[in-house]
């Protein structure tokens, strides 16, 4: 006989929602609901993964033990996406919307009226979970008392709104500013295109002579004056030939083409649509507005979402809050739906002649060392020289001409065999190992392993 999960969130959604939350649902059937209790909604693939990531979020708003400066950072976050939104996903209720209410209420029931809507309180946080609470589109199973106290005219700072009539007064100064500054075109001849002046002149002084409307009674003589020469014709100058520039140089092949920097994975969830797929939020240090990243919400970093085929292999678990090692140049790949925009660097056993790739591992993450920083750059010794490429050329297959010369020594290190890579079998170089400037990169138990 099975027994029933429980925890108060899940019983709460019991309460609320009993014909979709059953008895044998658990904690990890939650992130899969919101179609079943918001029937009339469709999610598009990127919402149900913000929705997941979103569950994650709010668990951690929850956490009591988490330092405080963090935990007020993600409640300024959180504020500051809420303030141009309904709810988590724009105006589209999730069941994500009902997890962040059910672990943000206690607290906000604790926080004074200067935290709610003070200066630098959490004013759209408080107008969120009022709402929440309250719209029948929800339904929660609330009674009057379980609600949060909130009064919506009690709001201790108003930032000013813009006046629409003050606006467009000002508006209306700027541009009779702006049209005193340009001379009066009553003053100043105008040029026509492609005319001098003295021509735009007789053309100008033509158009405004009076016209006589009498027929003319002069008769008009023929014209006995010699006729000017017609004007000699231009040679036609030979033109040179252009000489072809030459085509840029190939950079050589080396490992410093493949940008490898320290990731931090913010979280990781199960692909939607793939059993063997994580789908990972990958901050790598990018400046904001990077192609191929977004803002992370939750903690205001620029981050990539990255698919890996680990699921099955790693337990999810091994890959919330971590460092790793990414390749951020490859090309971005669609992988079910959602865009991977780096790959993240996984140590696998050698395969012996002969022997297929069964994909069951053991498999084991490329760890950098502990003090580095997400963006920092890895490199391997003896191969530092160089930039990478902005994206890697597919057609050229830099990275599966580099890759068989990545592996682990004996030492557990990851390293670079120049002499497992064809193009390079004649270089002197040893094992190059994989570091940053603060140490080298590491495996946990693989030696002589597959890197890739």
């Amino acid at each position: 006989m099975s027994t029933a999960a429980s925890s108060p969130l899940l019983d709460f959604l019991r309460r609320s929602y009993p014909s979709t939350v059953s008895s044998t649902s658990s904690e990890t059937d939650i992130a899969h609901i919101s179609h079943t209790i918001f029937p009339d909604t469709a999610y598009t693939e990127n919402e149900k993964v913000e929705t997941t990531q979103w569950l994650t979020t709010s668990s951690r708003l929850a956490t009591p033990d988490e330092d405080e400066a963090k935990h007020a950072e993600r409640l300024g976050s959180l504020n500051i996406h809420l303030s141009t939104r309904t709810t988590l996903l724009g105006t589209k209720p999730s069941i994500a919307d009902v997890a962040l209410y059910f672990r943000l209420a206690p607290a906000l029931r604790t926080w004074t009226a200067e935290e709610r809507t003070g200066e630098h309180g959490y004013h759209n946080i408080v107008r969120y979970i009022d709402f929440v609470q309250n719209a029948p589109l929800f339904g929660l199973a609330l009674k009057a008392e379980d609600k949060v106290e909130i009064d919506v005219d009690d709001v201790k700072f108003v930032r000013k709104p813009v006046d629409p009539k003050e606006e467009k007064e000002r508006k209306k100064k700027e541009k009779a500013a702006a049209t005193a500054s340009i001379p009066d075109g009553n003053n100043q001849t105008s040029l026509l295109v492609g005319r001098s002046k003295d021509q735009a002149s007789k053309k100008s002084s033509k158009a405004t002579a009076p016209v006589n409307s009498e027929p003319s009674t002069e008769t008009t003589q023929p014209s006995t004056s010699t006729p000017n020469p017609p004007f000699p014709k231009k040679e036609k100058k030979q033109k040179s030939a252009k000489t072809a520039k030459p085509p840029a140089a190939e950079p050589a092949l080396t490992p410093s083409l493949i940008d490898l920097r320290v990731g931090h994975i913010l979280r990781a969830i199960p692909h939607p649509n793939a059993d063997s797929l994580y789908v990972s939020t990958i901050a790598c240090g990018d400046p904001p507005d990077t192609a191929n990243t977004s803002l992370d919400e939750s903690t205001g970093q620029t981050v990539r979402t990255v698919c890996s085929g680990l699921n099955g292999l790693i337990p999810l678990a091994e890959l919330q809050d971590r460092k790793i090692v990414a390749v951020c140049n490859l090309k971005p790949v669609t992988m079910r739906g959602i865009k991977s925009a780096a790959m993240v660097l996984a140590a696998s056993p050698r395969l012996a002649p002969g022997e297929e790739d069964a994909h069951k591992g053991p498999v084991e993450l490329v760890n950098p060392p502990p003090d580095a920083v997400a963006g920092e750059r890895v490199f391997f010794e003896g191969w530092q020289t160089g930039e990478p490429e902005p994206v890697l050329n597919p057609k050229k297959k830099v990275w599966e001409t580099l890759q068989p010369g990545f592996t682990t020594t004996e030492a557990l290190e990851v390293g670079f065999d120049a002499k497992a890579v064809e193009p390079l079998k004649t270089e002197e170089a040893g094992v190059g190992k994989l570091r940053t400037k603060g140490g080298v990169c590491l495996v946990k138990t693989l030696k002589g392993a597959v890197v890739r």
